[in-house]
Protein backbone atom coordinates (compact mmCIF):
# COMPACT_ATOMS: atom_id res chain seq x y z
CA UNK A 1 0.00 0.00 0.00
CA UNK A 2 2.85 2.53 0.62
CA UNK A 3 4.77 1.64 -2.33
CA UNK A 4 1.37 1.94 -4.40
CA UNK A 5 0.87 5.54 -2.49
CA UNK A 6 4.74 6.53 -3.18
CA UNK A 7 4.36 5.99 -6.74
CA UNK A 8 1.15 7.56 -7.44
CA UNK A 9 3.01 10.68 -5.45
CA UNK A 10 6.28 10.07 -7.87
CA UNK A 11 4.23 10.11 -11.04
CA UNK A 12 2.35 12.99 -9.80
CA UNK A 13 5.49 15.30 -8.92
CA UNK A 14 6.61 13.69 -12.83
CA UNK A 15 3.81 15.40 -14.45
CA UNK A 16 3.80 18.49 -12.95
CA UNK A 17 7.05 19.31 -13.79
CA UNK A 18 6.90 17.89 -17.68
CA UNK A 19 3.53 20.14 -17.73
CA UNK A 20 6.35 22.80 -16.17
CA UNK A 21 8.37 22.39 -18.62
CA UNK A 22 6.37 22.61 -22.05
CA UNK A 23 5.12 26.10 -20.54
CA UNK A 24 6.46 28.96 -22.19
CA UNK A 25 9.97 30.54 -21.42
CA UNK A 26 8.10 34.17 -21.89
CA UNK A 27 4.67 35.51 -20.81
CA UNK A 28 2.66 38.52 -22.20
CA UNK A 29 -0.81 39.43 -20.81
CA UNK A 30 -2.13 42.76 -21.84
CA UNK A 31 -5.94 43.81 -21.70
CA UNK A 32 -6.90 47.15 -23.76
CA UNK A 33 -10.53 49.79 -22.79
CA UNK A 34 -11.48 52.64 -25.54
CA UNK A 35 -11.65 56.13 -23.52
CA UNK A 36 -13.52 58.59 -24.58
CA UNK A 37 -10.94 61.09 -24.01
CA UNK A 38 -7.63 62.11 -26.54
CA UNK A 39 -4.26 60.32 -25.67
CA UNK A 40 -2.69 63.86 -24.95
CA UNK A 41 -5.45 63.71 -21.99
CA UNK A 42 -4.47 60.22 -20.35
CA UNK A 43 -0.41 60.06 -21.10
CA UNK A 44 0.26 62.77 -18.01
CA UNK A 45 -1.29 59.61 -15.52
CA UNK A 46 0.82 57.32 -17.10
CA UNK A 47 3.88 58.97 -17.51
CA UNK A 48 3.88 61.15 -13.87
CA UNK A 49 4.22 57.78 -11.48
CA UNK A 50 2.92 59.84 -8.52
CA UNK A 51 -0.40 60.25 -10.46
CA UNK A 52 -0.53 56.17 -9.91
CA UNK A 53 -2.13 56.81 -6.44
CA UNK A 54 -5.69 57.98 -8.47
CA UNK A 55 -6.45 54.97 -10.23
CA UNK A 56 -3.43 52.08 -10.14
CA UNK A 57 -5.62 49.11 -8.74
CA UNK A 58 -2.32 48.30 -6.71
CA UNK A 59 -1.98 50.88 -4.58
CA UNK A 60 -4.81 49.43 -2.69
CA UNK A 61 -3.36 46.04 -1.63
CA UNK A 62 -1.30 48.12 1.15
CA UNK A 63 -2.92 51.43 1.84
CA UNK A 64 0.45 51.95 4.41
CA UNK A 65 2.54 50.78 1.72
CA UNK A 66 6.23 52.70 1.93
CA UNK A 67 6.82 54.52 -1.52
CA UNK A 68 9.90 56.32 -2.36
CA UNK A 69 9.86 58.74 -6.00
CA UNK A 70 13.24 59.62 -7.24
CA UNK A 71 14.69 60.33 -10.09
CA UNK A 72 12.75 62.79 -12.68
CA UNK A 73 9.39 64.24 -11.80
CA UNK A 74 7.68 61.87 -15.14
CA UNK A 75 8.94 60.42 -17.85
CA UNK A 76 12.33 58.74 -18.76
CA UNK A 77 14.23 58.15 -15.04
CA UNK A 78 10.99 58.78 -13.24
CA UNK A 79 11.56 56.02 -10.47
CA UNK A 80 8.93 54.31 -8.14
CA UNK A 81 9.69 52.01 -5.62
CA UNK A 82 7.26 50.86 -2.92
CA UNK A 83 7.23 48.27 -0.02
CA UNK A 84 4.42 47.18 1.71
CA UNK A 85 2.48 44.17 3.06
CA UNK A 86 1.92 40.20 1.80
CA UNK A 87 0.13 41.08 -1.00
CA UNK A 88 1.47 44.88 -2.17
CA UNK A 89 5.22 43.18 -1.62
CA UNK A 90 8.47 45.16 -3.29
CA UNK A 91 9.39 46.77 -5.67
CA UNK A 92 10.44 48.67 -8.05
CA UNK A 93 9.75 50.76 -11.80
CA UNK A 94 11.36 53.48 -13.80
CA UNK A 95 10.15 54.80 -16.75
CA UNK A 96 12.28 53.93 -19.37
CA UNK A 97 10.97 54.74 -22.83
CA UNK A 98 8.51 57.40 -24.15
CA UNK A 99 6.84 58.85 -26.92
CA UNK A 100 4.30 61.47 -26.33
CA UNK A 101 1.06 60.89 -25.97
CA UNK A 102 1.55 57.48 -27.44
CA UNK A 103 3.33 54.83 -24.99
CA UNK A 104 5.00 54.77 -22.31
CA UNK A 105 7.68 51.92 -21.16
CA UNK A 106 8.37 50.88 -17.62
CA UNK A 107 11.06 48.64 -16.31
CA UNK A 108 9.38 46.64 -13.85
CA UNK A 109 11.36 44.85 -11.26
CA UNK A 110 9.53 42.92 -8.28
CA UNK A 111 11.48 41.48 -5.21
CA UNK A 112 9.29 40.44 -3.15
CA UNK A 113 7.23 37.60 -2.77
CA UNK A 114 8.96 36.26 -5.76
CA UNK A 115 11.68 37.72 -7.70
CA UNK A 116 10.69 39.02 -11.51
CA UNK A 117 11.98 41.35 -14.01
CA UNK A 118 9.65 42.20 -16.76
CA UNK A 119 8.53 45.49 -18.81
CA UNK A 120 5.27 47.08 -18.87
CA UNK A 121 4.01 49.03 -22.01
CA UNK A 122 1.17 51.22 -21.97
CA UNK A 123 -0.31 51.86 -25.71
CA UNK A 124 -2.40 54.75 -26.39
CA UNK A 125 -4.26 54.70 -30.00
CA UNK A 126 -6.56 57.07 -31.45
CA UNK A 127 -10.14 55.40 -32.58
CA UNK A 128 -13.31 56.60 -32.91
CA UNK A 129 -14.12 58.40 -30.20
CA UNK A 130 -11.02 58.06 -28.49
CA UNK A 131 -8.51 56.59 -27.33
CA UNK A 132 -7.61 52.90 -27.31
CA UNK A 133 -5.37 52.47 -24.48
CA UNK A 134 -3.67 48.63 -23.70
CA UNK A 135 -2.01 47.76 -20.97
CA UNK A 136 0.40 45.07 -21.19
CA UNK A 137 3.36 43.55 -19.50
CA UNK A 138 6.10 40.99 -20.38
CA UNK A 139 8.74 39.25 -18.96
CA UNK A 140 10.61 36.03 -19.18
CA UNK A 141 8.97 32.69 -16.96
CA UNK A 142 11.36 30.67 -14.14
CA UNK A 143 10.95 27.16 -13.54
CA UNK A 144 9.52 28.14 -10.85
CA UNK A 145 7.07 30.32 -12.18
CA UNK A 146 6.30 27.73 -14.84
CA UNK A 147 5.42 25.37 -11.89
CA UNK A 148 3.15 28.03 -11.12
CA UNK A 149 1.35 28.36 -14.08
CA UNK A 150 0.51 24.42 -13.81
CA UNK A 151 -1.75 25.73 -11.21
CA UNK A 152 -2.96 29.32 -11.31
CA UNK A 153 -3.80 31.34 -14.65
CA UNK A 154 -1.92 33.97 -14.28
CA UNK A 155 -3.24 35.68 -16.88
CA UNK A 156 -6.70 35.10 -15.58
CA UNK A 157 -5.29 36.92 -11.95
CA UNK A 158 -3.63 39.75 -12.74
CA UNK A 159 -6.05 40.22 -15.97
CA UNK A 160 -8.42 41.51 -13.33
CA UNK A 161 -6.15 43.87 -12.45
CA UNK A 162 -5.36 45.47 -15.27
CA UNK A 163 -8.91 45.63 -16.59
CA UNK A 164 -9.78 47.28 -13.01
CA UNK A 165 -6.66 49.43 -13.55
CA UNK A 166 -7.85 50.58 -16.93
CA UNK A 167 -11.22 51.44 -15.35
CA UNK A 168 -10.06 53.73 -13.05
CA UNK A 169 -7.72 55.25 -15.27
CA UNK A 170 -10.36 55.67 -17.51
CA UNK A 171 -12.68 57.48 -15.22
CA UNK A 172 -9.93 60.07 -14.03
CA UNK A 173 -8.92 60.43 -17.87
CA UNK A 174 -12.38 61.94 -18.73
CA UNK A 175 -13.09 63.95 -16.19
CA UNK A 176 -10.21 65.59 -16.26
CA UNK A 177 -10.67 69.66 -17.89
Amino acid sequence: MAMTIGVIIVLLVVGVLIAAARKPDEFRMQRSARFNAPADRIFPHVNDLHRWEAWSPFEKLDPAMNKTYSGSSSGPGAIYEWEGNKKAGKGRMEITRVTEPSEVVIKLDFIKPFEGHNVTTFTMTPAAGGTDVTWAMSGPTSFTGKIMHVFVNMDRMIGKDFEAGLASLKSVAEVQI
